[in-house]
C-alpha cells in the first residue's frame, strides 16, 4: 500500500494530525508536564551529587521524592491553568504564569517534605530520605522552569520558522515603524502557515533604532532613505506599522515613494495591537482618507441623544452618501421610528436592508417619494408625524445642473419648500437642512439653488414653531459621483486620470465626520442659524490624484498619466468656506461656526422664488439665471453651457 493511501486512510479515520493533536491537546500537555517534572527532578539529583548517578539516591530517594513532587506539581499547575495553554502562541505572560506555578509548587514541596520528614515514625522508617538536601529542591525549581520554557519556545519556533509553507507569490515587504506595532506585525507574519511575505527590513526615523536587528530583521534607515531602500531591496509592499502616525506623516511617506512602484498597507489601531487582536488578515490597504483625515471629533453625545432618542426621525435622500450615513448615525441613538424617504428605489432598497440587519431593534419604514411632489410629501407627514427632519435630498452634480437648470430648481428649491412647509404644518420640532460650500458666492446653478433653499428655510423659521437650521460643508470623501471614486475607476482602467485644472482646490471631509458634525450642529441651534463646518485645509485635486496613483502601486505620469481637461461649467478653482471672519461667529463647538447674514424681506423673497419656479420648467439657462440674480446678486454664473 502506498504512503499516500495510508495517509489518506489515517486522515479519514482520525482526521488530520493537527486536528488529532488539537482534540487531545490537554492530555498531551499533561503527559508532557509529567515527563518534564520527572526529568527536572532527575537532573536536580544529578547536579546535587556532582554529576554522579549512583544507586544511593536513584533507587530510593528519587522515586519517593518523585511521587511526592508529581502529586504537588500536577495539582498546583492545574490550579494555574497550565494544561489549557496553546504553546505555539506562547508569550511572556504564559512564561510568567508557568514560573509562578513552579515557584509555588517548590514552596509547598519544601514545607510539606520537611514537615513530613520531621515525624518520628517517618524518620525511623525512611531515614535515608531525610538526607535529601535543599539544593535538590532549588535545582528542581530551576530545571522545571528551564525545561517547560524551552519546550514551549521550541513548539512556537517550530510553527513560526519550520512549519510554514512557502506560497507561490512571495511579497517582499518593508515594515515602516520599528516599534511595538512593527514587531507585532513581524511576529504575526512569522506565524503564518503559508508564507506570503519576505520581510526585508524595517524603516524608522528614531536614530536610536538605526542599525539594530528586531527578531533577526535589520532596521535599514529612515523615511528619507525610503525610496533608495525600496529600489535596492526590490520592495513590493510597504506596511505602515504606526497606528498613531499623523496624516501629515503618512502623506510624507507616500510622497517619498511617488517615483517607485510599491503598494501601501497599514495595521489596525494600537488598542487592537495591545489587546492581542492584531493578525495579518487585519492589514488593509492605505486609503486616501488616511492621508486626509483629521483628529477625532469630540461630540456632545448627551445632547445628540436628547435630540434623537425615542423620536420619529425622517431623513430625505436616505439612499445617498450623506443621507445613508445620517441614517446609520441616527440608529445609534435609538429613535422611536426612522422614516427613509428616497426617490430612487434601488438605493432605498439597499439602505433599508442594511439598517434592518445592523439595527434590528429600530422601527424602520422605507418610503419612495419625490420631494417635489407636494401631495405625496403632505401625505407622509400626515401619516407619520415626524418630530425631527434631516433634509439631505438634493441634486449635487454641478455640470449636470448647468445643462438641466430647471431640475436643480425643482429638486433643491421646490423640494425643500415642500418638506419644510410640511414640517411647519404638522408641528415637527426640528428641521435640519444639509447645504453646501457651493452656496457661498455661487458660480453654479446647483450652488445658487441651495442658497435659495437656505433663504426660504431661514425665513420660514421666523414665524414657525419648528426650529429650522442649515448646515454647510464641502466635499465628502467617497460620496457618489465625487472625485475619489472617479479617480479609482480611471486608475483601475489604466488611466489617464483627468483633473480639470492644476490649481483646482477643494475642502474634503469623511462622510461619518460630516454626518456627526451635522447632528452636533443641530443640537446647538435655536432656529434660523446657518452653521458652517470647519473643513480644515483645502487640498489640490492634482495632489489627490498623485497620492491615489501612488497608493495603488503605480507611478504618477509614468505608469498612470494625469491629464488636465479644463474647467467645466459652473466650477470655480476654490471654494469659500471658513468659520473665521467678520461674518462668522463661534459656537461652543470648535469645529462649528454660525454665518451671520441679513434676511431678505419675506414678500420680496417669496415673489422672487415664485417667479424662479415659474420659469424653471422651460430649462432655459439664461432665463433661470436672470431670476436667480434677483435673489442672489453675487451670483456670477452668466455663461450658459454648450449643449
Amino acid at each position: 500500500m502506498s504512503k499516500k493511501k495510508v495517509s489518506t486512510e489515517i486522515k479519514e479515520t482520525y482526521g488530520s494530525p493537527d486536528s488529532f493533536l488539537l482534540n487531545h491537546r490537554r492530555s498531551f500537555i499533561l503527559v508532557a508536564h509529567i515527563l518534564a517534572f520527572s526529568i527536572a527532578l532527575f537532573l536536580a539529583f544529578v547536579m546535587s551529587n556532582n554529576m554522579v548517578i549512583s544507586t544511593s539516591w536513584l533507587k530510593l530517594q528519587y522515586p519517593a521524592m518523585l511521587l511526592f513532587v508529581l502529586i504537588v506539581k500536577i495539582i498546583v499547575f492545574r490550579l494555574f491553568r497550565q494544561y489549557s495553554g496553546w504553546w505555539r502562541y506562547v508569550g511572556i505572560a504564559d512564561l510568567t504564569s508557568m514560573s509562578s506555578a513552579a515557584l509555588v509548587s517548590t514552596f509547598i514541596i519544601v514545607i510539606s517534605w520537611y514537615a513530613m520528614m520531621s515525624t518520628t515514625v517517618l524518620r525511623r522508617n525512611l531515614i535515608s530520605l531525610t538526607t535529601v538536601s535543599q539544593s535538590v529542591m532549588i535545582l528542581d525549581l530551576i530545571c522545571t522552569v528551564m525545561i517547560l520554557a524551552g519546550a514551549r519556545m521550541a513548539v512556537r519556533l517550530y510553527h513560526e520558522e519550520f512549519r510554514s509553507e512557502r506560497g507561490n507569490n512571495i511579497t517582499r515587504l518593508l515594515i515602516m515603524g520599528a516599534g511595538d506595532a512593527g514587531e507585532a506585525l513581524l511576529r504575526e507574519i512569522h506565524r503564518m502557515r503559508v508564507e506570503q511575505y519576505d520581510v526585508v527590513g524595517f524603516i524608522d526615523d528614531d536614530p536610536i533604532k538605526q542599525n539594530i536587528n528586531i527578531r533577526g530583521i535589520p532596521v535599514l534607515g529612515t523615511v528619507e532613505d525610503l525610496q533608495d531602500i525600496c529600489q535596492r531591496e526590490d520592495v513590493d509592499e510597504v506596511a505602515i506599522a504606526m497606528p498613531s502616525a499623523s496624516q501629515k506623516h503618512l502623506r510624507r511617506i507616500v510622497h517619498t515613494c511617488q517615483g517607485i512602484k510599491v503598494r501601501f498597507t497599514t495595521v489596525p489601531s494600537i488598542t487592537d495591537i495591545a489587546s492581542g487582536k492584531l493578525n495579518v488578515s487585519q492589514i488593509r490597504e492605505v486609503e486616501i482618507t488616511d492621508l486626509l483625515g483629521r483628529q477625532e471629533i469630540q461630540l456632545d453625545i448627551e445632547g445628540i441623544k436628547n435630540f434623537l432618542t425615542n423620536k420619529t426621525i425622517l431623513v430625505t435622500g436616505a439612499g445617498g452618501s450623506i443621507g445613508s450615513e445620517m441614517c446609520r448615525q441616527v440608529c445609534n441613538f435609538g429613535p422611536k421610528m426612522l422614516l427613509l424617504v428616497e426617490q430612487a428605489e434601488n438605493p432605498l432598497f439597499h439602505i433599508e436592508r442594511e439598517l434592518r440587519k445592523s439595527f434590528p431593534d429600530v422601527n424602520i419604514k422605507a418610503i419612495i417619494c419625490d420631494i417635489a411632489d407636494e401631495i405625496r410629501v403632505d401625505q407622509i407627514f400626515k401619516d407619520d408625524r415626524p418630530e425631527v427632519i434631516i433634509h439631505a435630498a438634493a441634486h449635487k452634480h454641478v455640470p449636470l445642473m448647468e445643462t438641466n437648470p430647471g431640475e436643480s430648481i425643482k429638486n433643491n428649491v421646490v423640494g425643500t419648500m415642500n418638506i419644510s412647509r410640511a414640517a411647519d404644518k404638522y408641528g415637527s420640532k426640528n428641521f435640519v437642512m444639509i447645504s453646501t460650500d457651493k452656496a457661498v458666492n455661487p458660480t453654479s446653478l446647483m450652488g445658487s439653488s441651495k442658497r435659495v433653499a437656505e433663504m426660504f428655510v431661514q425665513d420660514l423659521n421666523r414665524t414657525s414653531e419648528t426650529h429650522f437650521v442649515t448646515v454647510r460643508f464641502g466635499n465628502v470623501l467617497g460620496s457618489n459621483g465625487s472625485v475619489i471614486p472617479i479617480f479609482k475607476k480611471q486608475i483601475a482602467e489604466g488611466g489617464p486620470v483627468t483633473v480639470t485644472h492644476p490649481d483646482m482646490e477643494r475642502y474634503f471631509m469623511t462622510i461619518p465626520e460630516a454626518s456627526q458634525l451635522v447632528l452636533q450642529a443641530a443640537t446647538l441651534g435655536e432656529g434660523g442659524e446657518i452653521f458652517v463646518l470647519d473643513m480644515g485645509e483645502s487640498v489640490k485635486i492634482v495632489d489627490l490624484a498623485r497620492d491615489l496613483i501612488t497608493l495603488s502601486g503605480f507611478r504618477p505620469d509614468e505608469d498612470i498619466e494625469i491629464k488636465f481637461s479644463g474647467m467645466r461649467p459652473g466650477e470655480k478653482l476654490f471654494e469659500e468656506l471658513s468659520i473665521e471672519g467678520e461674518d462668522m461667529k463661534p459656537t461652543k463647538h470648535p469645529k462649528i461656526g454660525v454665518w451671520q447674514n441679513i434676511p431678505m424681506d419675506r414678500a420680496q423673497l417669496h415673489s422672487a422664488i415664485n417667479e424662479l419656479i415659474a420659469v424653471a420648467p422651460s430649462q432655459d439657462h439664461e432665463l433661470v439665471v436672470k431670476h436667480i440674480k434677483k435673489l442672489i446678486p453675487e451670483y456670477i454664473g452668466d455663461i450658459a453651457p454648450k449643449s
